[in-house]
């Protein structure tokens, strides 16, 4: 069992920076692929960014590209999203998300993830 829980969001300015944590119960962490997905209100979750157990592939969706980083570290049992030039549209409830998976392999869709943190708001508004 993984419990995971997301902190680092907040209120920010278009063209601003936030960093994402998301850090995890368990003994295995080093075991898991992990996730970052979205949610704006009145809208499906949407994929982010993933990266597999050891942090050597990574995967973004196409809106974030570029700005948008996802890393980890194993010793802490924490991944992070480091989120750079923020949109309006970047505004969302961000979830974290977990799933045992010791391969070079990353997961781009919510069904294939089994632990999911509470969700942090991020808000980018002038």
């Amino acid at each position: 069992q993984v419990q995971l829980v997301e902190s680092g969001g907040g209120l920010v300015q278009p063209g601003g920076s936030l960093r994402l944590s998301c850090a995890a119960s368990g003994r295995t962490f080093s075991s898991y692929a992990m996730g970052w997905f979205r949610q704006a209100p009145g809208k499906d979750r949407e994929f982010v960014a993933a990266i597999n157990w050891s942090g050597g592939s990574t995967s973004y969706a196409d809106s974030v590209q570029g700005r948008f980083t996802i890393s980890r570290d194993n010793t802490k049992k924490t991944v992070y999203l480091q989120m750079n030039s923020l949109k309006p549209e970047d505004t969302a409830v961000y979830y974290c998300a977990a799933r045992i998976a010791p391969y070079p392999v990353v997961y781009r869709t919510s069904d294939e993830y089994t632990y999911w943190g509470q969700g942090t708001q991020v808000t980018v508004s002038s």
